[in-house]
């Protein structure tokens, strides 16, 4: 057979496969994404979003099986340094949005708000500025959405209660300000992991909040002031709660925890009262009450005297193991 002969085969068999596999991509999602690979720069993570090719096929995008829509966009660990491209909102059926650790700049655009299948939203570890989105809160199928470590500024918005499906909120390492919304009262998912770290939050947390049921809490190291105590309770399932470098000020001795409680931080506070006796119930992974102003004996069983001094020391006049007797 010669060379010409064998060609004019392989450009046939290619022609069928063409025919017999149609391109699986909308245009409209292939438009799109060729918008966002543009307002990028074209970098060479996206070299193979070659527009001769199935979209459907392309690095970090997956399509749905059945609708063949572009349903994920996920991309990771890479030096964008670009905002956020406007065409994301193009892709109307999208359900997972991840831009991690890629050195976006910018504003979080309103383009966002168009994608109302969106479940996921992952913009953790860039360098995003400007206020967190009220309009976040229209997107009613949210399930997650992490801001974490960038420039947020601002107050964090009421709406994001409204979302129904909401099961983490993830907002530390950021330079919020303001008041902990009372609308938090409104979360209801049976696991809610509620960051609100590392960020200037002042006044106190709402009591309000004691009608929800949060399953992570870490408010640590803001400007944050009062009781806490209403946040636990015999019935809460609360597994961990970090409310270290706070200016909190409570009496600590009749507070009620869960059996469901393993990780439990309130250093650096103004905390007053004794150890609940209710502690030694409860088989806690870690814990630490230094420097704030309790007294008494340390109760004997559990684990509390499995920690070292470290947890307990700088207090009024805490004593017994692992700190020095009671005199």
């Amino acid at each position: 057979m010669s060379t010409s002969h064998f060609l004019k085969l392989v450009l046939l068999f290619l022609s069928f496969f063409s025919l017999a596999f149609p391109e699986r991509c909308h245009p409209n999602d292939k438009k799109a994404l060729l918008e966002i690979k543009k307002a990028l720069n074209n970098p060479y993570d996206f070299i193979s979003w070659d527009p001769k090719t199935d979209c459907c096929d392309w690095l970090a995008v997956e399509c749905d099986e059945k609708s063949n829509r572009i349903t994920q966009f996920d991309i990771s660990q890479a030096n964008l340094n670009r905002p956020i491209p406007t065409a994301i909102g193009d892709l109307p059926y999208l359900e997972t949005l991840t831009f991690h650790k890629t050195n976006l700049t910018g504003q979080i655009p309103k383009a966002i708000s168009k994608l109302s299948q969106l479940n996921f939203l992952d913009l953790r570890w860039n360098h995003l500025s400007g206020p967190v989105p009220s309009f976040l809160g229209q997107l009613k199928k949210l399930t997650f959405i992490g801001l974490s470590f960038n420039n947020l500024s601002g107050s964090i918005p009421a709406s994001l209660s409204s979302l129904p499906k909401l099961g983490g909120l993830l907002l530390d390492r950021n330079k919020l300000t303001g008041n902990i919304p009372e609308s938090f009262a409104d979360f209801r998912q049976q696991d809610f992991y509620l960051y609100l770290s590392h960020n200037q939050l002042v006044g106190g947390i709402p009591r309000k909040l004691g009608n929800a049921n949060f399953t992570w809490i870490d408010v640590s190291r803001n400007r944050l002031e009062g009781d806490v105590s209403f946040l636990f309770g015999k019935n809460k399932s609360i597994g961990v709660a970090d409310f270290s470098r706070n200016m909190l000020e409570f009496n600590l001795s009749k507070v009620e925890f869960p059996k469901s409680l393993t990780n439990l931080d309130l250093n650096h506070n103004r905390i007053t009262g004794s150890l609940a006796e209710g502690l030694v119930k409860i088989d806690l992974i870690s814990l630490n009450v230094s420097y704030n102003r309790l007294c008494g004996q340390i109760p004997v069983g559990g684990s509390l005297q499995r920690f070292d001094y470290t947890s307990y020391f700088h207090n009024r006049c805490l004593c017994g193991a692992p700190l020095p007797k009671c005199k």
